[in-house]
């Protein structure tokens, strides 16, 4: 097999924001310059809190600060490509033998091997869930200077796929630190705040690419003051509630696009109340997407786990039925009183609604869920929190939005894999289905990929029926630009914000 063609394809929000609208206003009458001696500043609600590409989701935020690469990653397109390998071919016994690209350097001009790269893919391995939840664990073994022999610990058929994803950057260890192959390297980084990078001189056209600080901007409102004040050339992910600001001005560009991130809230099945079905199946039902859609201003309805774009997306609408979803209700034995409050066993039913301000359109949806539940019976209090994956880790909550890249290597696998098989590392919903389960095995080892699409959208079947999830809005996101970056064309989420292309705008 080939990597080929794999597949490509707010009420209180503007309420809150309009806080900061003089404060806006006194900004652009007086307004910064973000240019420097050819150096640029970013701006994003999110910046990688470490170089360790083993821990957590840092390989991820490695690749889109434009810092790590991986051997292989999705063009603009969706198609898998070839980048720091140059072939990947699988053997008759199920192993494969990946041919490394020629001429590749790590940022201090040592040349890429694939000893090196077989090291810290096995260190990752070992050390992170992520890189296991596809296919297993893989194994790396150096044949010679540029050729990888990689054994699977479940059987795959989408090897160059599953090395496209983002936990698997190149990098080595040297002198206690992390080395990478990306356009950018690594100057200084101060935690939670920001990281200065420098075009990378053994990368290709580097005298073109100008000197980055990605900027951490903790909420999306504190974002477009930035942005209109002068301090960013680029914002990444802007409120909706704040494009009409920078209307009709010269200096600056909204770029809008859409994403293949879905929006969805984990019902947490571990809870007393929501260990029912009948009671998550209520609440999936209740909510009316098209509101979400209307207060997200952009966007379009979810129809499962994958958005439209993608072969393997479900197929049917969820149903919006608030006369069944109050009768599943009654079926569990919570019943509405005269005071419009539902109770069980004399207990009020009672959720916490948990959101955070790194995607601002989720923090949106708070309100209209909540109207939504309250019109069941159900009272939910709204909670927002700067750590979203402490929150969903310790299973403190009730009900979580959540925004998810859930095909970021073009195949349906990981994201199924890696967030709801029962011994998932991120099964936030402490949910276990042995059908479920069964059908991502079949998927793991199936190398056809309309049979892939088939099973893909049976598992999502099944998760509508259980509905451990509600998947609610595939969003549209929104890029602030200045005349530094008016070229600058987003693309692929924001799994690849800082790419080789980025350059100042002549």
């Amino acid at each position: 097999m080939t990597f080929g063609n794999i597949w490509p394809k707010r009420k209180r929000a503007i309420a809150a924001f309009a806080v900061g609208i003089s404060l806006m206003t006194a900004a652009l009458l007086t307004p910064q310059s973000a240019w420097a001696e050819d150096k640029l500043i970013i701006g994003q609600t999110f910046l990688t809190n470490g170089l360790d590409p083993s821990e957590g989701s840092v390989g991820w935020t490695l690749v889109t600060h434009g810092i790590g690469e991986q051997l292989f990653s999705v063009s603009k397109q969706g198609k898998i490509e070839p980048n720091l390998a140059e072939t990947a071919i699988e053997n008759s016994d199920g192993t494969w033998t990946i041919t490394l690209a020629d001429n590749r350097f790590f940022s201090d001009g040592t040349p890429v091997t694939a000893k090196m790269v077989a090291a810290g893919f096995n260190r990752t391995g070992q050390t992170n869930p992520s890189a296991r939840s596809t296919s297993g664990l893989l194994s790396f073994h150096a044949v010679d200077e540029r050729t990888l022999k990689v054994h699977s610990e479940k059987p795959t058929k989408i090897l160059p796929s599953i090395l496209a994803e983002w936990a698997f950057p190149v990098y080595m260890e040297k002198d206690g630190e992390f080395i990478f192959t990306g356009p950018f390297a690594v100057e200084s980084l101060t935690a939670d705040k920001s990281i200065d990078l420098v075009p990378n001189p053994h990368y290709e056209n580097a005298e073109n690419r100008p000197e980055l600080t990605i900027r951490r901007i903790p909420d999306g409102q504190s974002l477009a003051l930035a942005f209109a004040s002068g301090e960013l050339d680029l914002a990444f992910n802007l409120p909706v509630e704040s494009l009409s600001m920078f209307a009709g001005d010269k200096a600056k560009q909204v770029k809008s696009f859409p994403v293949a991130y879905q929006y969805m809230m984990w019902m947490n099945t571990s809870s007393d109340v929501l260990q029912d079905v009948r009671v998550r199946k209520a609440i999936d039902m209740a909510i009316n997407r098209e509101d979400l859609v209307a207060a997200a201003r952009a966007g379009s309805v979810a129809t499962g786990a994958f958005s439209q774009t993608y072969p393997f997306a479900a197929e049917k609408e969820l149903p919006l039925d608030v006369n069944k979803a109050n009768a599943l209700l009654d079926e569990a034995g919570w019943i509405k009183g005269e005071d419009g409050v539902r109770r069980k066993n004399g207990q009020p039913m009672q959720l916490v609604l948990w959101a955070y301000p790194q995607r601002p359109d989720l923090i949106t949806f708070q309100p209209v869920i909540r109207a939504a539940l309250a019109g069941l019976g159900i009272s939910v209090k709204t909670q927002v929190t700067e750590s979203p994956t402490d929150i969903a880790k310790s299973g403190a909550y009730d009900l979580f939005l959540w925004a998810q890249h859930t095909a970021p290597a073009g195949d349906p696998a990981q994201f199924l894999s890696l967030f709801l098989e029962t011994d998932a590392a991120n099964n936030y919903a402490r949910w276990s289905n042995a059908e479920y389960d069964a059908v991502i095995e079949q998927l793991r080892a199936e190398g056809d990929t309309d049979v892939r699409a088939e099973l893909a959208r049976k598992a999502q079947d099944i998760i509508a029926t259980e509905a451990p999830v509600s998947f609610l809005v595939t969003p549209e996101w929104h890029v602030g630009v200045s005349v530094h970056l008016k070229n600058y064309e987003p693309w692929g989420s924001d799994y690849y914000i800082i790419r080789p292309d980025l350059q100042v705008s002549k």
